[in-house]
């Protein structure tokens, strides 16, 4: 069985647009969904600078749009991803980019609310200096238990013995001096705020509203959701989820165990392609893992769909 997942922000990089407005209908597509949220999609995934990307109101439509635009290239007719798809999930701001894969909601209303989404937080982040910093090895509960004495939040569980604290930068800071017994390297990531903590409240609200917009669909792929690792059945719940983890911890850990438990064989992670195939080849042993970093991935990607389609 094949998974399709989503990265989230982070995972961005200068120019990594570039090699894909060669596909055809691509430049098409980010041309119409620029237009939708008023941001110039192709300028920043092909010129913008790495502090332009990190910018949460750019990086988070960003995103989204290149998911997309790499994951439809993977068929040829879009009615093939739910019978070639056993499940899709994605990180953080990737579930939405699996909620419209899995046909919640069409793609511009998928990223008009990525857009929603970036400029909310962007504006929860503005209140105060907040980050995010990657644990790197260690024993989770001995973790767990240290960030709780820096008042950190462990706003990403992602397995594989890595967990991402988040707080203020004065709280991260003192993690970088004091790290947990056992882990190796305490990584800052490039995001502008403390995503999926408390921090991130004022958002919450502003994400329902626009949310309360639309009518989704019920998933046609199982659609398994960060705040617990649990298949989703309805469209209304992927949304109350996906709103409510705004300001609550990503489970990605748990997102792999139900992996193991659906039968996953293989993985394949749209572009920018890369942190969760990482994840999955550490935690899901046996399973082929593919990421989508440029289109010469795609003939290996459409092989693997070929080999694990049931």
């Amino acid at each position: 069985m094949l998974v399709l997942v989503a990265p989230g922000q982070g995972a961005q990089a200068p120019g990594f647009l570039t090699p894909w407005l060669e596909l055809p209908g691509v430049r098409g597509a980010l041309e119409a969904w620029s237009d939708a949220v008023q941001v110039d999609l192709i300028r920043y995934g092909t010129e913008g600078d790495a502090e332009e990307i990190r910018d949460t109101a750019v990086a988070q439509p960003l995103l989204v749009a290149a998911g997309l635009a790499s994951a439809h290239m993977l068929f040829d007719d879009p009615a093939e991803l739910p019978r070639k798809v056993g499940a899709v999930a994605g990180h953080s701001v990737g579930e939405l980019t699996a909620a419209a894969l899995a046909g919640v909601l069409p793609d511009e209303e998928t990223v008009r609310l990525v857009r929603a989404r970036g400029l909310a937080m962007a504006e929860a982040a503005a209140i105060s200096e907040t980050g995010m910093s990657a644990l790197l090895g260690g024993d989770p509960e001995v973790s767990l238990a240290h960030l709780e004495k820096l008042d950190l939040t462990p706003a990403n569980i992602n397995g594989a013995g890595q967990i991402v604290a988040a707080g203020t930068l004065e709280q991260l800071a003192a993690l970088s001096e004091d790290k947990p017994e056992g882990v190796r390297k305490v990584v800052p990531l490039k995001v502008a705020g403390a995503f999926h903590t408390h921090h991130m409240a004022p958002a919450v609200e502003k994400l329902a509203e626009a949310a309360r917009e639309l009518t989704p669909g019920d998933p046609k792929v199982p659609y398994v959701s960060n705040k617990d690792g649990r298949t989703v059945a309805t469209g209304t719940e992927v949304l109350e989820r996906v709103v409510g983890q705004v300001a609550n911890p990503v489970r990605w850990d748990l997102c792999m165990e139900t992996f193991k438990e659906l039968g996953v064989t293989a993985l394949i992670e749209v572009c920018p392609g890369g942190t969760l195939t990482g994840l999955a080849k550490r935690a899901l042993p046996g399973v082929k893992t593919l990421a989508l970093k440029t289109p010469a991935d795609l003939d290996a990607a459409r092989e693997l769909i070929a080999e694990h389609t049931a």
